[in-house]
């Protein structure tokens, strides 16, 4: 079985690297934007470290017409909620140290969600950080759309699988976009 807590590492700094050419990929990856379900509300996330950038696809995804919204983590153990956010509007550090739009901006429910991860296989499924938050916000909003923002030279040949882990139905890089069956 394979170790997860080793291939977090080994996929850490293999991100970091990737993310020298973070700009030119962030603004390659929006090129494929287009291949996005044109939705009312998408959830995109703020970046953390060596995460694949989301400026210049909040900028095509304003283009087409959508709102959006960002996560925010209030409990450790519970699903992220979503609040309403366009860029320049003031942010708040959430319960995992993210900055995330005040109360005020209003709570809505994604249509699409946008999640960074640190590597991803051909079956669509993603390993994250490890803390769960999307793997229980997807849980319980089973009927949104789950795509994967990430370096192409994160994918890997397979992944494993637990019960908790819930597949991405696509995964958006700089190479284009990927549906998954």
């Amino acid at each position: 079985m394979i170790d997860k807590r080793a291939l977090r590492s080994e996929m850490r700094a293999r991100r970091m690297g990737l993310a020298k050419d973070g700009l030119q990929a962030a603004s390659r990856a929006a090129d494929h934007a287009h291949h996005l379900p044109q939705v009312a509300c998408v959830a995109v996330y703020h970046p953390i470290g060596s995460e694949l950038g989301t400026g210049p696809l909040v900028e095509a995804l304003i283009a087409r017409g959508m709102d959006l919204c960002l996560p925010v983590t209030l409990a450790q153990d519970a699903p992220m909620i979503f609040r309403r956010w366009t860029p320049g509007d003031p942010l708040e550090d959430d319960l995992a140290g993210v900055p995330a739009p005040f109360p005020l901006a209003g709570a809505v429910v994604p249509d699409l969600i946008l999640a960074p991860l640190l590597a991803f296989d051909g079956q669509g499924l993603r390993l994250g950080q490890g803390g769960g938050h999307y793997d229980r916000t997807f849980a319980a909003l089973p009927d949104a759309i789950r795509i994967g923002l990430a370096y192409a030279g994160q994918q890997v040949e397979a992944l494993p699988f637990e019960p908790h882990d819930i597949a991405l139905h696509g995964v958006l890089t700089e190479s284009g976009y990927t549906a998954f069956a």
